[in-house]
């Protein structure tokens, strides 16, 4: 699991090398983190559906055997679409494997262990995906510039090859089989996933090609598609089929709520390691190891947070989730103010050491517990699909706030136009500036989130 999570963040460092090494456009650069965001997300819930009906086990080696096939394609990519394809399916199969994390934890776990597992879960979460700056930075300081960014995919080869022998060997096969006749919402998943991709292609390539008239059509149409899955929705529900997302989940306000938190969170979440990365890299000029310790403190914070959250959500309820979410938005509020404050060519990693220790910490403190809050404002014997919902939320949410934010960033950087290459002072400038307004953005999306949390029960049941 945390190898799929990993790759989500991992990237982000190596970003400014791919741009430079195989000419990468700016919507390029959104597209490789985008893309594996929105394939993932979108293969959850049908992989899930899937591995009832065939088994956890196998599906889960052939989406694990797809994405260490896919890391390799990627390390070998010779351009921007290749790259952009070869992302796209490590997502996808990221998506195919993950949902036997959870269902597998469900079968062999009961009672108190299983909210260990859970606990361990969620740790691996935001761990994962805090660390994935630092381990990407080290790959490419110890390997250079030119070779670093392939081993930042490559290094999924070893642990993919141990992971398949492992489950092999060690999981049990078998399915559920209580749903498996109901199949899967294929004309949901055609809708949904048109509706999504009409959503981000302009949202990405909107500011690098100008804004022409087939962005905003685009949109209008991404819109429609969406609005049309939910009446599908609702007719196959009512045939007595399995709807990819079953409407009935919706009439529980709170779950509504619960979900729109889960992707505002992610969208706040995961954008704040691609601002920074290219700021430290791009703009002020620093390594791609020191662009990644950077994101220590954050990592650190996680860690923390996370050991803490599953005690704490027994003792206090809802209030870990209000105090984690209100940690986040503070820290990167704080971090806009860094960024609006300090001279450029004077910023520091210490600078933003509070802020990310404070946004990481929180970020443990509410990744963990955050799904068992939410699955509670449904009926029990609904749980299996809303955390298949939730899960799904979060990947797009992923998607969405990396082709905002990579939008918001590369929309305001604006660089001397004359024909001599800009100074270290100019790039500093610039880059801080559209940083500033990303992490304004990112800081808004983590307020929205702090105030959602309220829409979660006070307490689960036990």
């Amino acid at each position: 699991m945390s190898m799929s999570l990993l790759d989500a963040t991992i990237v982000n460092v190596a970003l400014p090398t791919i741009r430079t090494s195989i000419d990468a456009s700016e919507a390029t650069l959104s597209w490789i983190i985008s893309g594996y965001a929105l394939a993932f997300g979108l293969a959850l819930i049908p992989a899930g559906r899937l591995g009832d009906r065939y088994g956890h086990k196998w599906v889960f080696i052939a989406g694990l055997a797809l994405f260490t096939a896919a890391s390799v394609a990627c390390g070998l990519a010779q351009g921007g679409t290749q790259l952009i394809v070869a992302r796209v399916a490590q997502g996808l199969a990221g998506g195919i494997y993950l949902p036997a994390v959870t269902a597998y934890i469900q079968l062999l776990f009961t009672g108190r262990t299983r909210g260990k597992a859970f606990a361990i879960m969620g740790a691996v979460i935001g761990v994962a995906t805090a660390l994935g700056p630092l381990i990407g930075g080290l790959l490419i300081e110890a390997f250079g510039d030119a070779d670093g960014w392939r081993l930042v995919f490559f290094v999924n080869i070893p642990f993919g090859i141990v992971a398949l022998v492992a489950a092999v060997v060690l999981l049990p096969a078998g399915s559920a089989g209580a749903q498996a006749a109901k199949g899967v919402d294929l004309g949901g998943l055609l809708l949904l996933s048109g509706g999504l991709v009409a959503l981000l292609v302009p949202l990405i390539e909107g500011e690098d090609q100008g804004w022409p008239r087939w962005t905003f059509l685009s949109l209008a149409g991404g819109v429609l598609l969406i609005v049309a899955f939910g009446a599908w929705e609702v007719r196959v529900a009512r045939r007595g089929r399995s709807p990819l997302v079953p409407p009935h989940l919706f009439s529980h306000a709170a779950f509504t709520g619960g979900t729109i938190l889960a992707l505002v969170y992610f969208a706040a979440f995961v954008s704040i390691f691609f601002t920074i990365s290219l700021l430290w890299q791009a703009g002020l000029g620093h390594s791609a190891l020191e662009s990644g310790l950077v994101s220590v403190p954050f990592a650190l914070g996680s860690i923390v947070g996370a050991s803490q959250s599953g005690r704490l959500a027994a003792s206090i309820g809802r209030r870990v989730l209000v105090i984690g979410a209100g940690m986040v938005a503070v820290g990167l509020i704080a971090l806009w103010l860094v960024l609006r404050l300090v001279e450029p060519g004077d910023l520091t990693n210490w600078d933003l050491l509070v802020p990310l220790l404070v946004a990481g910490a929180g970020s443990g403190l509410f990744i963990a517990p955050n799904a068992q809050f939410i699955i509670a404002t449904v009926d029990r014997h609904e749980a299996g699909a809303a955390s298949g919902v939730i899960a799904t939320m979060q990947r797009l949410g992923s998607a969405i706030g990396i082709a905002i934010i990579g939008s918001v960033f590369f929309g305001t950087l604006t660089l001397p136009t004359t024909t001599a290459p800009p100074t270290a002072a100019e790039l500093a400038v610039a880059f801080t500036h559209s940083a500033a307004v990303a992490l304004a953005v990112s800081a808004s999306f983590a307020v929205v989130a702090f105030a959602l949390v309220f829409a979660l029960p006070r307490r689960v049941t036990r």
